[in-house]
């Protein structure tokens, strides 16, 4: 039922959370026309995606490097919309580097359709043997064509083994791959979040592999660029304020208590907070009327290291590169993207890898130094280079884990509380715990406080659209399937 309010006023919203979820939802109200409160425990916004001072160097450097792919719409949007599109730097060609260092370029061919235009770069990965390749490209289109359901096994791994996967390309193509893009192992990821990341993000369409990287520290895009613009927009932030507990009860939410005990009462709130904490901000009557909240104590952590280099000279040409069967996942030349100054710091490569619980609590210099000889086994460069200082950041939770079953534990972003809504890559978007999916959840929270107002807006950008023959070869799977990728509107109980 939508909420009433007076004619003569304009209605206010409290975003609780300054990460890209609470950022996206705060955009896209302020641009329809509410008034905007942004509440953020951090004195920076951006969340995981945020950069800290280097004290040796005093540059911004970024907790992690983050990645777009070209089949993040919502993403995409979130930047236009906001003013930062120029942040980011599109690139068309992956380069894998093989166990051998031998370089194998990825890149979409100019004359074949979709989801034919990676078959020649995929026939050129000269780590797997040819009748690998030919496997790989064989299991790729029976992913296609496969309907999760109830059968679904219970990881992505034993589905593969079925198809006649080999152990080297187990771990040399599809562990490469869906470690870095879902931060788990194929032993631990569910064969649906698989398929999605494939369908999307490689066959829908051409572009939909590109990868966007961000041409500026993260701190600089989304702490000063996105700063700005929603002080331009009118939108009151409060960096530095952690809301200590949201009052109300199944009719509404009364109010935000504050760390110095006072309340702030607006009409509309939405909490886009990290799902390891969310339970906490609520009352206890609260709480009673959200039982999808439930599940969210049994979503699982995903941890994410990055090992920061700063190097005396630089060690290889490339802007990013796949290592293929070693502990070191993705490479990227952060001077490059940034253009910092070698001269005063250093070149600076940060290598990052994703699905690493081995690593929470290994000893770092341990971990430098086997990442260091595996670049120098790539490059012989980086055998004369002189490595002048580094730093590990390991994040235990830097996301959540695509295991089967995790989506039953999303709830969606509009709650049985009418002045309500969540926010969060961890909530019901289709998606896995990337930056498309926080940027999907704040949009679809701002859709459904809009039709709580009487006001439906449609936010949330349209996909990519499929090539016909992916569409004509995944039409049996879909027909037969009742799983879809569009999240659910509302649910009083777990998904």
């Amino acid at each position: 039922m939508p909420l009433t309010q007076p004619a003569s006023r304009t209605p206010t919203l409290a975003v609780i959370g300054g990460g890209l979820a609470g950022l996206a939802a705060a955009a896209a109200a302020v641009e329809h026309g509410l008034r905007v409160e942004l509440f953020e425990a951090r004195p920076r916004l951006g969340g995981r995606a945020g950069s800290f001072r280097d004290p040796d160097s005093g540059e911004l450097v970024d907790h992690c490097q983050h990645v777009g792919m070209g089949c993040c719409t919502n993403l995409a949007d979130f930047c236009r919309r906001t003013g930062i599109a120029d942040c980011f730097a599109r690139h068309r060609r992956l380069h894998f580097i093989g166990p051998d260092g031998r370089p194998c370029e990825f890149a979409a061919s100019a004359w074949l359709p979709a989801p034919l235009h990676l078959a020649p770069a995929l026939l050129r990965l000269s780590f797997l043997s040819f009748s690998e390749r030919l496997r790989v490209l064989r299991t790729m289109g029976r992913l296609l064509r496969y309907a999760p359901g109830a059968g679904e096994p219970p990881s992505c791994a034993p589905w593969l083994r079925q198809q006649g996967e080999s152990e080297q390309s187990l771990q040399r193509f599809w562990s490469v791959v869906v470690h870095s893009a879902l931060s788990e192992t194929i032993e631990q990821v569910s064969l649906a979040a698989v398929r999605k990341l494939f369908l999307d993000g490689f066959l829908a369409a051409r572009g939909a592999h590109e990868i966007l990287l961000p041409a500026a520290p993260l701190g600089e895009i989304y702490d000063r660029r996105l700063r700005a613009w929603l002080n331009e927009k009118g939108v009151a932030l409060y960096a530095g304020t952690r809301v200590r507990r949201i009052e109300g009860d199944r009719a509404g939410v009364r109010g935000i208590v504050l760390p110095d005990g006072s309340t702030r009462r607006l009409d509309y709130y939405v909490v886009a907070v990290p799902w390891r904490v969310v339970r906490a901000l609520f009352s206890e009557k609260l709480l009673a009327a959200m039982p999808a909240l439930e599940g969210v104590e049994r979503i699982r952590p995903a941890a994410i290291t990055a090992v920061h280099l700063w190097v005396d000279r630089p060690i290889t040409p490339l802007p990013h590169a796949l290592l293929v069967g070693r502990l070191s996942q993705w490479v990227f030349n952060r001077s490059l993207q940034h253009a910092h100054s070698a001269a005063t710091s250093g070149v600076h490569y940060e290598v990052v890898i994703s699905a690493s619980h081995a690593l929470v609590g290994r000893d770092r210099a341990a971990i430098v130094g086997q990442v260091w000889n595996e670049l120098a086994q790539v490059w012989p460069a980086a055998r004369q280079a002189q490595l002048r200082r580094w730093r590990v950041i390991t994040q235990p939770a830097a996301v959540f884990s695509m295991r089967p079953g995790v989506d039953q534990l999303r709830p969606a972003q509009e709650t049985p509380i009418p002045n309500l809504m969540l926010a969060g890559d961890w909530t019901a978007t289709g998606w896995p715990g990337t930056m498309e999916s926080a940027v999907r959840s704040g949009y679809l929270a701002v859709e459904s406080l809009l039709r709580a107002l009487g006001q439906p807006r449609q936010i949330l950008a349209p996909d990519l659209p499929r090539a016909r023959l992916v569409r004509w070869l995944i039409e049996p799977a879909t027909r037969g399937s009742a799983t879809s990728s569009t999240p659910a509107k509302a649910s009083g109980g777990t998904k």
